[in-house]
């Protein structure tokens, strides 16, 4: 189904980008907005050309990778920390190893966690000399939730950072939200960030031209809005907001967990922003991708258990005020009797 776009004020011409260098497109947005339903949409529409993913995590557990459908693409992993801080050594050791393979590849695609301030991983591309001479920042691609954005905006400066940063938006989820909701939504967006480009979305159906291989970073217009854009300097996150993370190596009862996750995100799904497991249901050849933002919760089978790994239940909390004992007994009573 084709986005509806809407039109930005022209953006100045960009010089042309060394043709040797690869180029990197930075997928970002808040907890839920849809990033990994693009980035599955990217790695299975029939474009012609093969892209490196490096997926970041926020927590103990990583589910992100398994929540990625299955393509041919290298897919890296990252956990326990923001891609703009403890791990932005481990993101430049990557870049710097898939330079060493660059026949294999047509480009990179970086996914940050939904609580990056994507300020610090554009200027990866800036400040380190070898990525700087082998890379170029293609596109900084935000994909925000039509529904929750007003909230989000209100407790959590890195979602205005992850917009003002854009050259690329989708405003996603728009069948959620009335016309008038909408625009305001979009309205309160061109406030923050009035030269990114805008498509309304459904589930990130757009065609990938629209977001890949755009040549759309500006570093003239980040300089204008932070001169301190290249000073590397620590930057701060909002402390209330932490990562749960749980595990067994037993089946679940597909029942037992509907009435304990619906319970649970009923009772408390004010506080929990986000939800994302990869679930082993008893009884079920295929694993289960289970994902929730507050209490709006999504769920389906998507293909069988990746050969060699083991077939384990995973499920991720990030929120804020939450109760590890509470949570991990609610999952272990769970497990199929």
């Amino acid at each position: 189904m084709p986005a509806d776009t809407a039109a930005a004020p022209a953006a100045s011409p960009a010089a042309s980008p060394p043709a040797d260098t690869v180029p990197v497109t930075v997928l970002t947005g808040y907890l839920g907005a849809g990033k990994t339903t693009l980035l599955n949409r990217i790695l299975t529409e029939q474009h012609g050309r093969r892209y490196a993913v490096v997926i970041n995590e926020f927590g103990e557990l990583g589910v992100d990778n398994d929540l990625v459908i299955d393509a041919d693409e290298e897919v890296f992993e990252m956990n326990n920390g923001c891609i703009c801080c403890t791990v932005r050594g481990d993101l430049i050791r990557i870049l710097g190893g898939l330079m060493k393979r660059r026949g294999r590849f047509d480009g990179i695609i970086v996914e940050t966690t939904g609580l990056a301030d994507p300020a610090p991983v554009a200027q990866t591309f800036f400040v380190d000399d070898e990525v700087k001479a082998r890379t170029r920042l293609d596109a900084i691609v935000t994909v925000v939730d039509a529904k929750h954005l007003p909230a989000r905006l209100a407790d959590s400066p890195e979602a205005e950072e992850q917009i003002a940063f854009a050259d690329v938006l989708l405003l996603n989820k728009t069948d959620l939200v009335t016309p008038e909701e909408l625009k305001a939504v979009e309205a309160t967006i061109r406030r923050i960030n009035p030269y990114a480009e805008i498509h309304h979305t459904r589930n990130c159906e757009i065609p990938i031209a629209t977001v890949l291989g755009r040549d759309a970073f500006s570093l003239a217009r980040i300089l204008e809005r932070d001169p301190a854009f290249l000073d590397e300097s620590e930057h701060e996150h909002n402390e209330d907001v932490t990562s749960l993370s749980f595990k067994v190596d037993k089946p679940l009862d597909l029942r037992k967990f509907e009435l304990w996750i619906g319970d649970l995100l009923a009772a408390r799904g004010g506080d929990i922003l986000r939800t994302k497991g990869v679930l082993d249901f008893a009884g079920e050849s295929e694993r289960f991708a289970f994902q929730a933002v507050h209490m709006i919760k999504d769920g389906n089978f998507i293909g069988p258990w990746k050969p060699g790994a083991p077939r384990e239940s995973k499920i991720v909390f990030i929120g804020r005020n939450l109760n590890r004992p509470q949570l991990r007994r609610g999952f272990e009573a769970c497990i199929a009797d």
